[in-house]
């Protein structure tokens, strides 16, 4: 989902390391290209070059170009934290709760990063299209857990498809604003969906 996909990255199993500084280095020569001269014009072969690895190498790490920008390794984690959720509550309390708490066990995100990519998602039309389909597939991770654990199908599309929803919208909001911090962002749409704002 774009709440998750854009603004945590991909998890490496070594940040640290060779592999995870070649995934920054790529990521970072890939935002500057695509702040440059646009997404669409900018090709892997370019990316690769600046920074200075094979295409081969490029596609190690990211399937294909849009993933330097929408990628969505959290579903498990956000099923795992909504099936933890008590489940006596609605399916959009329930849904929201296990947002927070899956948002409560990731890594803080370097925010200028993950501003310019939502910005660069955000005027791309191919890869709002991505977001969209990532964003009904974890729509579709939401649900069948909510219906697994006994919610009806129609109120559990509808939570699910309301957070999404949500979550989105305020981190398109948050990437044309600077100064304001993504932490709180996600905490004020979780609260706006929980009724508190």
């Amino acid at each position: 989902m774009l709440a998750t996909n854009i603004y945590r990255g991909v998890v490496d199993s070594e940040p640290g390391g060779r592999r995870g500084r070649t995934r920054a280095l790529l990521l970072e020569c890939a935002l500057d290209l695509f702040e440059q001269q646009g997404y669409e014009r900018t090709t892997v072969a370019q990316i690769a070059s600046a920074a200075g690895v094979t295409e081969m190498t490029f596609f190690r790490h990211f399937a294909a170009k849009e993933r330097l920008v929408v990628e969505d390794p959290y579903d498990p984690v956000i099923a795992g934290a909504v099936a933890a959720q008590p489940r006596t509550m609605a399916p959009l309390a329930r849904a929201v709760a296990g947002l927070r708490a899956a948002w409560g066990r990731l890594p803080e995100p370097e925010s200028a990063a993950v501003r310019r990519r939502v910005r660069i998602a955000a005027a791309t039309p191919s890869l709002r299209a991505a977001i969209s389909a990532n964003n009904a597939a974890t729509e579709q991770i939401l649900v069948d857990q909510l219906v697994a654990d006994g919610a009806d199908p129609g109120p559990a599309r509808v939570a699910a498809a309301a957070v999404l929803a949500g979550l989105t919208a305020a981190l398109l909001d948050w990437s044309q604003r600077d100064g304001v911090a993504l932490t709180d962002v996600v905490s004020a749409a979780l609260d706006t969906l929980e009724g508190r704002r």
